[in-house]
């Protein structure tokens, strides 16, 4: 993979104001290609038309490239049909989704809704909120010694009242490989179905929600090359169609009368309202260029920086770094500096052109689980360089001169 020429295609990264900042928070959000932004003035300027609503040219052609979107997630992902996606904000609002029109309908007291304790908020209060609502009982399972899901921990609370189970496909905090397939196929056999948060695995790996079997799939744009705004819902067919809306308004209804409604057919039933049209067609452009790109070669490329990164820090004794030693796989390294705060860190950071994360990352309850109030976040993405990786090195033993 050839890197510079890659980053030829981020404005951002080759920007004079821009291209010395080397840019380590992708997890938060990724860069965009020009070919993303080209995509998104292009509907704007010549296509921007209400899909599915108007009687005249420009709204149809408005329609093909919406539905073309949807057809090229459908095709990423593995979909049997374009009709299992749903357009959503993001991958929160996918799950809330789920939340609202599968959980509040479906869960009772006695269920049981197994978490995660790796998960990011979006897919934990979601579910502790339903359980309050429902009655239902929400469990954790916990980790393993190495940072990874503690699969007899798992084994041990799913049980036949367990009626969903929610977990994440790539932590936002942690690099650890997740038996993705193993977990759904054992939640399936007791009979419960699974919600997958794909945010932080989509843009690295191949997905194939179809070989996964899951049952619903969320993710969102921006951490895909795409415009923010922008997310996406996979649910088996059979599922949605089963599910009521929880959202109401114009263009998710076939027929609407004084005393009752009904409603469209899935996905459109999901959409109410003027949908990010222009932020789905760019979603297209960024998986066009992903694919152009090959998932198999990011991931190979992203992996091997993430080992140059780990292998760099690891040669610093006053930093302490939290990942898995024997499972390490993923783009995100947290750390902390010794006796230093994390926003130190940071702004420190920041001073030398060098922009990471730090905080609690959205995942409150694993960092009370792992004993940390908050981290430093470094996470990589294809278009980052070893050379990026050696100043952020060096950034860090000034933090270490001036404050450790």
């Amino acid at each position: 993979m050839d890197v510079e020429r890659i980053r030829e295609d981020f404005p951002y990264l080759k920007n004079e104001e821009t291209k010395d900042i080397a840019y380590l928070d992708n997890a938060a959000t990724s860069q965009k290609p020009q070919c993303v932004l080209d995509a998104l003035t292009d509907f704007y300027s010549k296509h921007n038309a209400n899909p599915n609503r108007g009687a005249y040219r420009l709204s149809y052609e408005a329609t093909l490239l919406y539905e073309g979107a949807r057809q090229k997630v459908a095709d990423f992902i593995g979909a049997s049909t374009k009709d299992e996606i749903v357009f959503t904000r993001s991958a929160t609002e996918a799950i809330n989704l789920v939340a609202y029109s599968y959980g509040l309908e479906h869960l009772k007291p006695g269920d049981e809704v197994l978490v995660s304790v790796m998960e990011h908020h979006a897919n934990f209060v979601s579910w502790q909120w339903v359980c309050q609502k429902t009655g239902a009982d929400l469990k954790v399972f916990y980790l393993d010694d190495d940072y990874g899901f503690d699969m007899q921990d798992f084994k041990e609370k799913l049980t036949d009242k367990t009626k969903l189970v929610a977990f994440t496909a790539q932590s936002n905090v942690l690099s650890s490989k997740i038996p993705i397939d193993e977990v759904i196929a054992l939640a399936h056999a007791v009979g419960a179905i699974t919600m997958v948060d794909g945010a932080q695995y989509t843009a690295h790996h191949p997905v194939d929600v179809t070989e996964m079997d899951v049952d619903f799939y969320a993710f969102s744009g921006h951490k895909l090359f795409a415009p923010m705004g922008i997310g996406v819902l996979y649910g088996k067919k059979e599922l949605l169609d089963a599910l009521s809306p929880f959202n109401y308004g114009g263009d998710m209804i076939e027929y609407v009368y004084e005393d009752h409604t009904r409603f469209a057919q899935t996905p459109e039933k999901f959409e109410a309202g003027t949908q990010n049209v222009g932020g789905a067609y760019a979603l297209g452009a960024a998986i066009d260029y992903l694919s152009s790109l090959g998932l198999e070669h990011i991931a190979k490329r992203e992996q091997a920086l993430a080992d140059y990164t780990l292998k760099r820090l690891k040669e610093l004794d006053f930093v302490d770094v939290y990942v898995s030693k024997e499972n390490f796989e993923g783009t995100n390294i947290i750390f902390n500096v010794k006796n230093v705060h994390p926003h130190d860190v940071a702004s420190i950071l920041d001073f030398s052109k060098v922009a990471i994360r730090t905080g609690h990352h959205c995942a409150q309850v694993l960092h009370r689980y792992l004993g940390l109030n908050s981290t430093c976040r470094v996470s990589l993405a294809f278009y980052n360089t070893e050379e990026e990786i050696d100043r952020f090195i060096e950034a860090l033993w000034q933090v270490k001169e001036m404050l450790a």
